[in-house]
C-alpha cells in the first residue's frame, strides 16, 4: 500500500506541475536560442529594453535580475515604473560603460536568458563576454530596435515574445504597428508624390552645429514617412557632424530637431518624459531663434519640429513616423493621429504611463 501511495501521489504531482516546454527562437542575428522554458530570470544589455519588454509582460519588472547601466531608462520612465514595481531597484548592474558588461556579475545572478544588442555584435569585448556567458550555459539571444529599426523591431519584439512566454501581446503588437506602417506605405507609393527634402539635426543645441544622421534610424524614419534625407549627402555612416554653413546652403524644405532632457545643459532642445509642452515650446523657441538657424527657410515658412531624440531604440516609434508623414504630406494623411497611437499603446500595451512632450512646432 505505501508504494501505491507513493505512486498516487508521483501522478498527482505530474498533473499539478505547471507543463513548461521548451522554447526555441531565432535571434536577429540568424542565431538559434533554447531554453528550457520561457525565461523568467533575465539580463538586459540595455537597461531601457525593460519598456520593450513591458509591452509584453504586465509586470516586466519580475522578470529582470540585471540590467547594463549604459542605455538605461530616462529618469521620468524609470521613475513610474518604480512607483509601479518596487522591486525594480532589486535589479543588480552587470555594466556601466559603452559596451562594458561584466561576465563574472551575470553569472552570479544566475539568469536564464541574457539579451543583447545589435550593436554589440562585432565588438571583441562583447564577444568574448558572450562566449565566456554562454559557456557558463547561460543562453544569449540578439535583438535590435536601434540599427535597423524598420527592418528588425517588430521580429526581435516576436524573439523576445518567443523566449519570454509574450508571444500573444507581441503579435497584437505586431499587428498595432504593422497595420499603421502599412497604411503611411501606401499612401505614399505613388512615385509622382514629391518628397521633400529633409535635415534632422539630432542632440540639437543652437552652439556647434551641427549633428546629423547618414543612414539607418532616423534617416529610415524620414524616407519612410516621405521625406529625402539630406544629410546623406555629407554624412556616410549613421551619425556625423556637418558645418552651419552646408545646413544654410542645403536650404531643405523641413528642418527637424532632435533633443530630450539631457540637452539642458547645453541649452538645446528639452522634449520628451517629464517635459511639459511649454518648456518644451520654450527651447525649440529658443533653438529656431539663434543666429543662422533663424534664416532657414524652412523656419520662416513654418516647416520646422522638434521630436524626442529617444524614439530611435523602441518599437513605439511608429507615432514618430506618423508625424513626420504628417508634417511633410499634410493632405494624406488628415486622418492619422501619432499622439493618438501614443495613447492607445499607453492603453493597451504598456504597464506605466509616463507624461511629457514628444513633438513640438513653432507657435503660429
Amino acid at each position: 500500500m505505501p508504494a501505491l501511495f507513493r505512486l498516487l501521489a508521483l501522478l498527482a504531482s505530474l498533473i499539478t506541475a505547471p507543463a513548461w516546454a521548451e522554447v526555441t527562437a531565432t535571434d536577429i542575428l540568424g542565431r538559434e536560442v533554447t531554453l528550457d522554458a520561457p525565461a523568467g530570470r533575465i539580463v538586459l544589455g540595455e537597461g531601457r529594453h525593460m519598456a520593450v519588454l513591458g509591452l509584453l509582460h504586465d509586470d516586466p519588472v519580475s522578470k529582470v535580475v540585471g540590467w547594463r547601466q549604459d542605455k538605461a531608462l530616462d529618469e521620468p520612465t524609470l521613475a513610474a515604473y518604480r512607483e509601479r514595481f518596487p522591486m525594480i531597484d532589486a535589479i543588480r548592474p552587470v555594466g556601466s560603460g559603452n559596451r562594458d558588461i561584466s561576465v563574472e556579475s551575470i553569472i552570479a545572478l544566475d539568469p536564464d536568458l541574457l539579451v543583447l544588442s545589435l550593436m554589440d555584435a562585432g565588438d571583441p569585448g562583447m564577444e568574448r563576454a558572450r562566449e565566456q556567458v554562454e559557456a557558463a550555459g547561460i543562453p544569449v539571444a540578439y535583438v535590435d530596435f536601434f540599427s535597423k529599426p524598420l527592418e528588425n523591431s517588430i521580429p526581435s519584439l516576436r524573439i523576445l515574445g518567443a523566449l519570454t512566454g509574450g508571444e500573444a501581446k507581441a503579435e497584437e503588437f505586431a499587428q498595432f504597428y504593422e497595420t499603421r506602417l502599412s497604411r503611411i506605405r501606401e499612401r505614399l507609393e505613388d512615385p509622382s508624390i514629391q518628397r521633400p527634402r529633409v535635415f534632422f539635426h539630432v542632440h540639437a543645441a543652437p552652439q556647434g552645429c551641427c549633428s546629423t544622421v547618414g543612414q539607418g534610424v532616423f534617416a529610415q524614419f524620414i524616407e519612410t514617412a516621405g521625406g529625402r534625407n539630406i544629410g546623406a549627402e555629407a554624412v556616410q555612416g549613421v551619425l556625423g557632424n556637418v558645418s552651419l554653413e552646408f545646413l544654410i546652403g542645403a536650404d531643405p524644405d523641413y528642418y527637424i530637431a532632435t533633443g530630450g532632457a539631457h540637452m539642458a545643459a547645453r541649452g538645446g532642445l528639452v522634449l520628451g518624459t517629464g517635459v511639459a509642452e511649454d518648456a518644451a515650446g520654450d527651447s525649440f523657441a529658443r533653438l529656431i531663434a539663434a543666429p543662422g538657424f533663424s534664416s532657414l527657410r524652412a523656419v520662416e515658412e513654418g516647416r520646422a519640429a522638434g521630436v524626442w531624440h529617444l524614439f530611435n531604440d523602441t518599437p513605439s516609434h511608429i507615432a514618430l513616423i506618423e508625424y513626420l508623414a504628417q508634417s511633410f504630406h499634410p493632405e494624406l494623411f488628415t486622418d492619422v493621429d501619432p499622439a493618438a497611437t501614443l495613447a492607445e499603446i499607453d492603453a493597451r500595451f504598456s504597464p506605466v504611463t509616463v507624461p511629457g512632450t514628444w513633438w513640438v512646432a513653432p507657435q503660429p
